[in-house]
C-alpha cells in the first residue's frame, strides 16, 4: 500500500507544471534566491537617517532611486510569487509618510501649495489599503517643517486623523529605525504613533524657527518613548549647544543597549550611567557650564567607558574639558574637543593636551580632533609647536587637526613639523590652521620630509612659505631626485600668497603628482572669476588646474629625448656601423 501511494506521489510530481518548468524557473521559485536577486534590484539596505560614523556629520541621508522603484513595481505585477518581496523591498525604507498617504484614494486627499490635506475622514476601506503596506516598512525618515521655514510639511488634520486608526497602535508596526526632523512643539507629540518595541535607532532634531521648548509635556513623550522601545542602540537628539537635553538624562537611564549616543548638555547622573555601559562605542556630548564635582571625578576614576571608540566633547571652556579629564583613562579610537568660548584656551591647550595624554592608551588612539572657537582678539595668543609633544607617543595616530580662531596663531616650524612626522609615520591626515597671516610657516622642504616619513598620507592641510620656490625659475631636474609620494590627493595652504603658479605647480606635480584639489589663499576666492586669462584667476586654482597636465608633458618630454638619442649618430648602433666601414 505504501509503495503505491509513493508512486502515485511521484507520478503527481512529474505530472504538475514545475516538473515541466526549465531549471531558471524552479530556481526562481525559492523564495531565498528571490529575496537576494531583488535585494540586488532594489534600493541600499539602508536607513533613511542622519548620517552615521562621522563625528561631524549634520546632513540627513535619503536615496531617491526613481528607476530602482519603477523596477519593484514591474516586478511586483509580473505574478504573485514575486509580488511579496518586491513590495517588501520598495516599502523597506520611507523618506516621509507622503507615499503612504498617496497610495489612498485620490478623494481623501490633495496638494495644497506643497502641503499634502485631507479633504474628508478616513473610512475602513482607507485604513485597509494603507494596512496593506505599513507593515513593510523597516525606516522611516520624517521632517515635520520645511527647512528654514515655520510651514508644517503635513496638515495638522492629517496628523489627528491618523492618530485614531480602528487598529492598535503604532502605524508601522515593524519599524526599526526612525528620524524625526524639524521637530516642534506642535509635532513631537505625533512621534509616539510611530514607536515600537522593534525600534532601534531614534534620531530627533528640532526645528530652527519653530519653537522647541522642551517643557514638562515633552518629557514625559521621552520618557514614554524609552519604556515603549527598550531596545533603542543609536539615540541622536538636538544640537551642541541645546542645553534642555540635559533633561533627557532620565530618559537615557532606561536604555541599557545604547551602543551610540550623541546629543547637547548631559548631567553629571547621565555621565555616570553611561560610563557604565558595556555596549556603548560612540558618545558625542557638551559638558555642563560648571566645573565636574570632585564626587563624580572619583566615580570616573574606576573603569570608565570601557568598549568606547569615539568620544565628542564640547565645552564652553578649555577648564571644564580639563577637570573633566583630570582622572579617567579610556582606550578610544577617536577623540574630538570643541571649546566654544576660547579665552585663555591658548594658554590652557599644553595642559589639555598633557591631560589627552595620560587619558588615552598610547596603541589604540588613531585620530585627534581639536577645534577651539570663540577666541577674542588677542595679538599676543599663541600656540607653540612643544605642545603638541605628548601626542607624538600616540604611533598609530592616522589624523590630526587642530583648528583655531583667525586671532590665535600656531608657531609652526621646520623642526616641529619633522618631529610629527617621525611620531607618526601612520599619519594619512593632518591639519593645523590658525591665523592665516603668521610669519610662522614651514618650508617646502619639511613639506617633502613630511612625506617622505608618511607614506600614507592623504589630506594635508599647513602653513608652507613657497618664496624659495616662488621666487625662482622652474629647474631643469626633477626635485628631490624623482621622490614621488603616490597617495597625497587634498592639500590647503591658507594665506600662502604666491606669485608663480607655474613654478609652485611644477614643483608640487613632481612630488605628489596625483593631487585632485588645493585650496589656497581664502582672499583670492573672494576675486575669483572662471576667467583663466584674467588677472583675477586665483593663483592656487591655477596650481590645481595645472598639476594634471604637468606630469603627462614631462612624460612626452622624456619620450622626445628617448626617441632623439635613439635616431642620435652617436648612438651605439651608429658607432658600431661607421666602425664596419672603417
Amino acid at each position: 500500500m505504501e509503495a503505491e501511494s509513493a508512486e502515485h506521489q511521484r507520478a503527481h510530481n512529474r505530472s504538475s507544471p514545475a516538473s515541466f518548468s526549465p531549471a531558471s524557473t524552479r530556481c526562481i521559485m525559492i523564495a531565498e534566491l528571490r529575496w537576494n536577486i531583488f535585494d540586488l534590484v532594489g534600493p541600499p539596505d539602508i536607513p533613511v537617517t542622519r548620517t552615521v560614523g562621522d563625528l561631524s556629520g549634520a546632513g540627513w541621508v535619503f536615496f531617491d532611486f526613481p528607476r530602482t522603484r519603477k523596477t519593484l513595481l514591474a516586478l511586483a505585477l509580473t505574478c504573485k510569487s514575486f509580488t511579496e518581496p518586491a513590495l517588501n523591498l520598495l516599502w523597506r525604507h520611507l523618506g516621509g509618510i507622503e507615499p503612504l498617504i498617496r497610495c489612498l484614494p485620490q478623494s481623501l486627499w490633495k496638494q495644497n501649495r506643497g502641503r499634502l490635506e485631507f479633504t474628508r475622514a478616513m473610512t475602513v476601506d482607507d485604513w485597509s489599503i494603507f494596512c496593506k503596506y505599513n507593515h513593510r516598512v523597516r525606516s522611516l525618515l520624517n521632517q515635520c517643517h520645511r527647512q528654514y521655514s515655520r510651514d508644517m510639511n503635513y496638515d495638522a488634520e492629517i496628523w489627528r486623523a491618523l492618530s485614531c486608526p480602528p487598529f492598535s497602535l503604532p502605524l508601522l508596526p515593524n519599524l526599526t529605525s526612525l528620524t524625526w526632523i524639524e521637530a516642534s512643539d506642535e509635532t513631537l507629540q505625533y512621534i509616539q504613533l510611530f514607536v515600537t518595541p522593534k525600534l532601534t535607532m531614534l534620531n530627533i532634531s528640532p526645528a530652527y524657527l519653530v519653537p522647541f521648548t522642551f517643557g514638562p509635556s515633552e518629557q514625559s513623550i521621552f520618557l514614554s518613548i524609552a519604556k515603549s522601545c527598550p531596545s533603542i542602540s543609536h539615540f541622536d537628539f538636538g544640537r551642541n549647544t541645546d542645553d534642555y537635553t540635559e533633561s533627557v538624562g532620565d530618559t537615557l537611564q532606561l536604555w541599557s543597549q545604547l551602543t551610540s549616543l550623541r546629543t547637547g548638555t548631559l548631567s553629571e547622573a547621565a555621565i555616570l550611567y553611561l560610563s557604565n555601559l558595556p555596549s556603548l562605542r560612540i558618545l558625542k556630548f557638551t559638558l555642563p557650564s560648571i566645573l565636574i564635582s570632585a564626587d563624580t571625578q572619583k566615580l570616573l576614576q574606576r573603569p570608565a567607558f570601557c568598549a568606547l571608540q569615539e568620544l565628542n566633547i564640547s565645552s564652553r571652556y578649555m577648564v571644564f574639558l580639563d577637570a573633566f579629564l583630570k582622572e579617567f583613562t579610556i582606550t578610544p579610537k577617536v577623540i574630538s574637543f570643541t571649546i566654544t568660548h576660547g579665552v585663555g584656551s591658548a594658554r590652557a591647550l599644553p595642559d589639555m593636551i598633557s591631560r589627552l595624554s595620560n587619558a588615552c592608551a598610547y596603541d589604540s588612539l588613531q585620530q585627534v580632533q581639536l577645534n577651539i572657537t570663540g577666541q577674542p582678539v588677542d595679538h599676543e595668543a599663541s600656540i607653540e609647536a612643544a605642545s603638541f609633544q605628548p601626542l607624538f607617543a600616540f604611533r598609530n595616530l592616522r589624523k590630526f587637526s587642530l583648528a583655531v580662531d583667525v586671532h590665535c596663531v600656531v608657531r609652526m616650524d621646520d623642526a616641529a613639523l619633522l618631529q610629527m612626522a617621525k611620531a607618526w609615520p601612520l599619519l594619512e591626515n593632518l591639519s593645523i590652521t590658525g591665523y592665516s597671516r603668521s610669519s610662522h610657516r614651514v618650508t617646502p622642504h619639511a613639506f617633502v620630509l613630511l612625506l617622505r616619513h608618511c607614506p600614507h598620507l592623504v589630506s594635508v592641510a599647513i602653513p608652507v612659505n613657497w618664496s624659495m620656490i616662488d621666487m625662482h625659475a622652474i629647474p631643469r631636474d626633477v626635485p628631490y631626485q624623482g621622490f614621488s609620494h603616490k597617495a597625497l590627493s587634498h592639500l590647503a595652504f591658507e594665506g600662502s600668497k604666491i606669485e608663480s603658479p607655474i613654478s609652485i605647480a611644477a614643483f608640487i606635480s613632481a612630488i605628489a603628482p596625483n593631487v585632485k584639489s588645493i585650496q589656497g589663499d581664502s582672499d583670492d576666492e573672494d576675486t575669483y572669476e572662471d576667467d583663466v586669462f584674467s588677472e583675477h584667476y586665483p593663483a592656487w586654482r591655477m596650481v590645481q588646474d595645472l598639476i594634471p597636465a604637468l606630469p603627462i608633458i614631462r612624460e612626452q618630454g622624456m619620450r622626445i629625448m628617448l626617441r632623439r638619442s635613439l635616431q642620435s649618430p652617436y648612438s651605439h648602433c651608429g658607432v658600431v656601423q661607421r666602425g664596419d666601414r672603417q
